[in-house]
């Protein structure tokens, strides 16, 4: 196949979860490396599970992470007559036997090979079954599965698997296994491959939990007279105690649309998701959407598992810290406009957005972005910790109460005293503003950092942040004033 075409086929039972979104990033970094095509298509086979808002989470968390595909999104479903047509061409052929062996046949079976030591496989009893049995069986409404028929000979279904190397299984070592179920229905094995077949899939990257599938679709590939793709198989992303991260277990820790309301960055979280189970072959964890694309290989994917260093129990890194650095980096690094952009959704959702932002104060919004923005983690910092600097409504963090306000019973006295001193100012400086805060605490005869670390106390609700007297003339001297006056009432409560 002279043409690069990759797919990303998730099946709509839930939201998009970290690790199906690893894997559409992987196959978007290989069709853009090489100027080849990404197909989105759903696999919406399982009616009782697939739901219409699972397919919108699944399409809103792709373009929220920006993965833009170029043909799709295709559904399984629509193409359910070529899955059919694929069995039927098999049976026709003999490549592919009904079988009318009970569950509880099979299971018995399985009962007495496990007792035996023996390998726990189909023993092939409907494959031997002559045409007039199968006609028999049939007319009797005997409920019959569709198996393909494993050749007979001795040989190998191997392929060079871009991640993994040489991958071989035996004829022998593979039972004739389920096509389609007694209802009817084609099993994935066979779905996910006509449909490739179709798409004129020419990568398949995927997991390494479909490794046991990929013999046995190489082996339909040769029945059907198709060629068989490139497989790459990535690594798993387990948890701290080893465990395959999945929904059910992990919740909403391993959802995509989880970072989304946390705060993060879209391309912080694709950066890092690249990075569970993938490297450049250097210590660069930082890419620009060139950098990424010009760097990626398959080769260059891990063959171990990564780990997805989930912390529930930590209020500051809620998950792996690598992703919280990471996204803290985009947040202090980005052109200041496009954090303007972002933070102006998270003030708006906090109804503490003001339209002047976007007017006579945008200059001043954007400045305060960036006065703050370096001891931030998220976009939901700026609505928290930062959530003084765009309305009055904040609160004080309790370690700026006790050490900066509370230890000192005398500012309570002090910082109005010390804001009749700013409002007295004809001009509010930096310089000037720091000059009376010094003077003022040498009249009362304590060290400046009391009344300065108080004032930034009242002001901001923090300990820490921007240089006191450089913030004393960005908020400008009403707001300083009025919430050093108003911060008596911190002392009365």
């Amino acid at each position: 196949m002279t043409e690069v075409r990759v797919r990303f086929p998730p099946s709509p039972t839930g939201y998009l979860h970290i690790g199906g979104a690893r894997t559409a990033i992987l196959n978007w970094l290989f069709a853009r490396k090489h100027n080849g095509k990404l197909i989105l298509r759903i696999e919406d086979t399982d009616a009782e599970r697939s739901t219409q808002d699972s397919i919108e989470g699944i399409i809103d968390g792709l373009t929220w992470l920006g993965i833009d595909w170029d043909e799709g999104p295709y559904f399984q479903t629509d193409f359910s007559q070529d899955h059919i047509a694929a069995a039927n061409k098999l049976l026709d052929e003999g490549k592919a036997y009904k079988c009318f062996c009970t569950k509880e046949e099979l299971q018995s079976k399985r009962e007495a090979a496990l007792a035996a030591k023996q390998d726990v496989k189909y023993d092939g009893t409907c494959r031997k079954l002559s045409p007039e049995e199968v006609a028999e069986k049939e007319s009797l409404g005997i409920p019959y599965v569709i198996r393909f028929r494993v050749p007979d000979e001795d040989g190998v279904a191997g392929y060079d698997d871009k991640v993994l190397g040489r991958i071989e299984r035996k004829y022998a070592d593979i039972e004739d296994f389920v096509i389609v179920r007694s209802n009817g229905k084609p099993l994935y094995l066979l779905c996910n491959l006509v449909d490739d077949i179709r798409d004129r899939i020419s990568h398949v990257i995927r997991g390494q939990d479909h490794l046991t599938n990929t013999t046995r679709q190489i082996l339909l590939y040769e029945a059907l007279g198709a060629e068989v793709p490139v497989f790459a198989h990535m690594p798993l992303t387990l948890d701290l105690k080893k465990a395959k991260i999945s929904k059910r277990s992990h919740g909403e820790i391993v959802a995509v649309q989880f970072y989304r309301k946390s705060g993060f960055i879209p391309w912080a979280l694709l950066n890092f998701l690249v990075l569970l189970g993938w490297s450049p072959g250097n210590d660069q964890e930082i890419f620009s959407r060139e950098e990424l694309i010009e760097a990626f290989t398959l080769e260059r994917i891990n063959k171990s598992n990564s780990i997805f260093n989930y912390r529930k129990d930590d209020p500051k890194f809620f998950t792996d810290p690598k992703a919280i650095n990471i996204n803290a980096h985009y947040l202090r690094t980005m052109p200041i406009e496009e954090i303007g952009e972002l933070v102006k959704k998270e003030l708006q959702e906090s109804d503490i957005w003001h339209d002047s932002y976007d007017g006579d104060k945008k200059e001043w919004y954007l400045k305060t972005l960036d006065m703050i923005r370096d001891r931030f983690h998220t976009l939901k910092d700026f609505t928290s910790l930062g959530r003084a600097y765009f309305t009055d409504d904040f609160d004080i963090e309790e370690k700026a109460l006790q050490k900066n306000l509370l230890k000192h019973p005398g500012l309570k006295e002090w910082l109005p005293m010390l804001a009749d001193r700013f409002e007295a100012l004809d001009e509010f400086t930096k310089e000037s503003a720091e000059q009376a805060a010094r003077d003022f605490a040498d009249e009362v005869g304590v060290k400046p950092g009391i009344p300065i670390n108080a004032c930034r106390a009242a002001i901001t609700g923090l300990v820490k942040g921007p240089s006191m007297f450089d913030l004393f003339t960005h908020m400008g001297k009403e707001k300083v004033v009025a919430r050093l006056r108003d911060a008596g009432k911190y002392f009365e409560n």
